[in-house]
């Protein structure tokens, strides 16, 4: 299991014995847990998200620098997982294995321009709620695989592409409503046509009327919507930011000052110490990803941090504007409220820029991500969970409580009910997360991560270099920066060996992508806890 190309790694998989899962089954029905839902009403559910937000860059996470006074809030009222991750790095398998409860290499959605098989037997969030009676709607950037994975909503509104993204409404039209100069001035921020300096500038377009102000304009009339109807709602609101490219408005970059900003101290990493692809991305001398140029003048990269910042802050601040909404309505005590990312970036650490999802899947600032659930009255208050968990446990968690009903055919969700974490402060009972995409797949336990490359062939080099670099040890308490790469050294022999077999069980917990795969498996993966190992 050193290397195996992506064939193998699928063909290896299988589906695991329906022994273990039952008896884990009837085990958990023989003790008797809380009902969060008692004395309350069928309860609301706002998902608010984010693209590419670093999980390190809010207050509530310890960060000396950044404004983020509405997730602290937030965080404050709820459950913090300190430990959450995506199951992949990338924004469209990222969020359809949000959507789905399943890993991407079930789905077949890997990559942002994989469609995932059989999208009728997936049973998406927003299906599932609609069909319990609930009011749905998708505001800001939906990003999932069409026809089946996309639709569900009885209101949506988007702000990227409508022929990518079909919605009712879209923020091109609106735009162009907002005054004179407002639509040329967004069609400068387009990465399309951004050929700027790290993709960073200040926007000319008003606050009021930028992608993250339409989002939460939008959600705000949904909500009004749904407390006149006197329906329950699950509401989707997507921003956005802070993806690149990095163009805040003047008002929240003033917040931060250029020449103020710290690099981090992985920021001039040596090149020869990343995998080949992102030594690729190094090596550029070409805007907008020009890190080469960068290393020459880093004031380049004190910009990106900066304005990078700027557009986490300007996303609080819409946040703010929509849970002010859900306060003014009444709405916030009978709502779960939800804040999540698709993935993180590297905000300059290992001297990289945005996520770079190409030939890589590793690195903590892009698997990494935030996760806040408060309910109020009804869930921890305050607390921290440095247990691990991953974006695929929201469906269960979220199913659970609703009691929200699947078809017998759907495939068998992947991820664990954190209810025993919101509820009684439990931990999430994981011994190891795992997140892949179509280059590398890793293995993340309490102390150390294990990268292995499935088929890491450069999309720039258009070479396979599994022969060139050799898988990716971290030991996460002794090099949090993860610039020691302790694959293959014999001190870590035992540890490597673990997380090798961690891997192996996941593999043939986990049904492989196809047709097959989407029968309806008795398997449960995600490394349920068995004993102390691999902390």
């Amino acid at each position: 299991m050193n290397r195996m190309n992506r064939r193998e790694f699928l063909r290896t998989a299988g589906i695991a014995s329906a022994t273990a899962f039952f008896a884990g089954q009837l085990a958990d029905a023989g003790t008797k847990k809380p009902n969060p839902l008692s004395g309350a009403a069928q309860p609301n559910v706002l998902l608010l998200f984010a693209d590419q937000h670093n999980a390190d860059v809010m207050g509530c996470a310890g960060h000396p620098i950044v404004k983020t006074p509405n997730l602290d809030q937030l965080a404050a009222r709820g459950v913090r997982f300190a430990r959450a991750y995506c199951q992949d790095a990338i924004c469209v398998p990222s969020r359809t294995a949000l959507m789905t409860g399943l890993y991407p290499r079930t789905t077949g959605c890997l990559d942002n321009g994989d469609s995932p098989v059989s999208q009728e037997k997936l049973y998406p969030l927003q299906q599932v709620f609609q069909a319990a009676g609930y009011l749905t709607g998708c505001f800001g950037k939906r990003h999932l695989p069409r026809p089946a994975l996309a639709s569900g909503w009885n209101h949506s509104a988007t702000v990227i592409s409508p022929k990518q993204d079909p919605s009712d409404e879209n923020y091109e039209d609106w735009i162009q409503t907002r005054g004179p100069g407002q639509a040329e001035a967004f069609k400068k921020d387009n990465p399309g046509s951004l050929q700027s300096d790290m993709g960073c500038h200040i926007s000319e377009v008003k606050p009021e009327n930028r992608i993250e102000a339409y989002t939460a304009l939008k959600t705000r009339e949904f909500l009004r919507e749904c407390q006149k109807q006197g329906k329950p709602f699950f509401c989707w609101c997507s921003f956005h930011g802070p993806h690149q490219p990095y163009t805040p408005p003047a008002r929240w970059a003033a917040l931060y000052p250029v020449d103020k900003m710290p690099l981090p101290a992985s920021w001039n990493e040596p090149i020869d110490h990343l995998p080949p692809g992102l030594q690729v991305w190094r090596n550029r001398t070409t805007d907008p990803w020009c890190l080469a140029k960068a290393a020459e003048n880093p004031e380049l990269y004190r910009r990106y941090i900066a304005y990078y910042f700027a557009q986490v802050t300007e996303i609080d601040h819409f946040i703010g504007e929509v849970l002010a909404e859900l306060d003014a309505l009444g709405l916030r005590d009978n709502t779960i409220v939800i804040y999540a990312a698709d993935h993180g970036d590297f905000v300059a650490r290992h001297g990289m820029i945005e996520k770079c999802a190409v030939s890589h899947n590793v690195y903590e600032e892009t698997l990494h991500v935030p996760m806040t659930i408060s309910w109020l009255g009804h869930f921890q208050k305050g607390a921290t969970c440095s247990s691990l968990a991953q974006l695929v446990d929201l469906y269960p968690t979220l199913q659970e409580l609703l009691h929200l009903h699947r078809p017998a055919t759907a495939p068998r969700l992947a991820g664990l009910s954190l209810v025993p974490a919101l509820t009684e402060g439990k931990p999430t009972g994981r011994t190891y997360a795992v997140s892949e995409n179509w280059s590398q797949v890793s293995v993340v336990t309490d102390r150390y991560k294990l990268g292995v490359w499935i088929d890491p062939t450069s999309r720039y080099a258009q070479r396979d270099f599994r022969k060139q670099f050799p898988d990716m040890l971290f030991d996460r308490e002794k090099d949090p920066q993860e610039l020691v790469n302790l694959a293959g050294q014999p001190e870590y022999a035992a540890v490597e060996k673990q997380l090798r077999a961690y891997l192996a069980e996941w593999m043939k917990q986990t049904p492989a992508h196809g047709k097959e795969a989407l029968a309806g498996s008795p398997a449960q993966a995600g490394g349920k806890k068995k004993s102390a190992k691999g902390k």
